[in-house]
């Protein structure tokens, strides 16, 4: 009942066709921990890679990863993208990603801002310290 958004639909169909496969491992006791999580429903985390480096694209950069999210529910929404890991700098980048102008983004206690309008891509080149 209700609409898309209400209903899940779009979690549901991540869970269906990208379904969790468990695996074996030992006895030990492992601490619970995911590298990324996003505040809004509305928002889907859609991939994640290494980053080229700035001029080519022949070699992944170590020091670096884009995130790359999009604005699932056709609503205006502000996101929160948080991480355990540990990020010195983030930026907008363009889909080649090379930052954008003035797309540096703070990093605050509860992760990166990001600002959605309906059905938006952004890409997000999250620079890891030690």
């Amino acid at each position: 009942t209700g609409s898309f958004q209400d209903a899940g639909v779009i979690q549901r169909a991540y869970n269906l066709n990208f379904p969790l496969h468990a695996v074996p491992a030992s006895s030990a006791q492992c601490l619970a921990w995911s590298a990324f999580s996003v505040s809004s429903p509305a928002v889907v985390l859609e991939a994640l890679k290494q980053a080229s480096p700035r001029g080519s694209s022949a070699e992944d950069r170590p020091d670096a990863v884009v995130v790359r999210l999009y604005e699932a529910h056709g609503s205006t929404v502000v996101a929160w993208l948080q991480t355990s890991l540990p990020v010195k700098e983030a930026m907008l980048c363009d889909l080649l990603e090379r930052p954008a102008a003035g797309g540096r983004l703070p990093l605050e206690q509860r992760g990166v801002r990001l600002s959605f309008t309906p059905f938006r891509v952004l890409s997000v080149l999250l620079v890891l310290g030690q």
